[in-house]
């Protein structure tokens, strides 16, 4: 039989890989030094070709290194769905969910969807991390997150998307401003020459306002970019500019005789589709399919469309 690496020189790889020294790597793998410089000496041995250069300051993987490591992160992301998969149970979703959301969606989603979560499935854990849907998408891949509720990623066939509902996107302008009288819908052409702010890159939001300044003659002002759906909210209200909102935010924060007014654009595709998504070699698909059917529940209640609207 061919030679074959254990998962522990595998988690050694990697863990010297990432951390570039061999007794931080050793503490990683709550192993000693020796144990594990031996056992990555073996396996270059058996592999026939160094892995790793061997510097003073840091140790760096080869080319073939950089191959064989990520090839080990794979694999031990297979090892994880096995186990998790032996421990599926219907009645906790696997017991744990490392879950990524988008900071667009998840804070104004959650609300709503959690406490009827927690009810069915009392087992369950959520270790919840909010971050721009770019950083997600590249922590499923990579396996530091098992799945993520945001846009539809852009990575293709890697990643299982499955979209829970589309959400419509506003555009926000001060109450006093000329197209507020215009409403309760303008048309896309009607913001040439107008200021668009938008949030930083990495937010879906910003491909779609530049999209929207490329269809519009809107100048979009990336040096006035919002760190956050508030900022932007408080600079449109300063009369800063204008701006695009999804719409569980945009109705969780206008109240009557805000000094914001919502409109609908025409001529432009104003909406996204919103789901889970998550590694498509992943043995927990089961039970993210079913999280996503707990969570259509959510969006009904909240009124968001199962059918994209037009």
């Amino acid at each position: 039989m061919a030679y074959r690496p254990s998962h522990r020189q595998l988690e050694y790889v990697v863990a010297l890989a990432e951390t570039g020294h061999f007794g931080v790597a050793a503490r990683r793998c709550h192993v000693s030094q020796p144990t594990l410089s031996v056992q990555v000496a073996q396996l270059e041995q058996q592999l026939g070709t160094p892995l790793f250069d061997r510097t003073p300051g840091r140790i760096v993987p080869t080319a073939v290194g950089a191959q064989v490591v990520a090839t080990a992160r794979s694999v031990l992301l297979a090892l994880d769905d096995i186990v998790a998969a032996a421990a599926v149970g219907s009645r906790n979703l696997g017991g744990l969910i490392r879950l990524g959301v988008a900071p667009t969606f998840g804070p104004y989603f959650f609300p709503t969807l959690l406490p009827t979560l927690h009810a069915r499935y009392p087992d369950l854990r959520l270790y919840i991390r909010e971050e721009r849907p770019a950083v997600i998408e590249r922590a499923v891949m990579e396996g530091g997150l098992d799945c993520a509720l945001g846009p539809a990623p852009a990575s293709g066939h890697a990643l299982t998307f499955r979209r829970l509902c589309w959400e419509r996107i506003f555009l926000g302008v001060p109450k006093e401003h000329p197209l507020a009288a215009a409403g309760p819908s303008v048309s896309a052409a009607a913001l040439r020459g107008e200021r668009l702010l938008t949030l930083g890159k990495g937010h879906q939001l910003f491909e779609s306002a530049r999209d929207l300044a490329a269809a519009s003659g809107a100048d979009m002002r990336e040096d006035y970019e919002g760190t956050s759906l508030d900022a932007l909210w408080q600079m449109v209200l300063m009369g800063m500019g204008v701006s695009l909102f999804p719409e569980l935010y945009a109705l969780s924060e206008l109240r009557e005789g805000d000094s914001m007014v919502l409109l609908r654009l025409e001529g432009w595709a104003a909406r996204r589709a919103m789901g889970y998504f998550w590694r498509a070699s992943n043995g927990r698909a089961a039970q993210f399919e079913q999280l996503a059917r707990e969570s259509e529940e959510t969006c009904a209640a909240l009124g968001l469309s199962s059918t994209e609207p037009q």
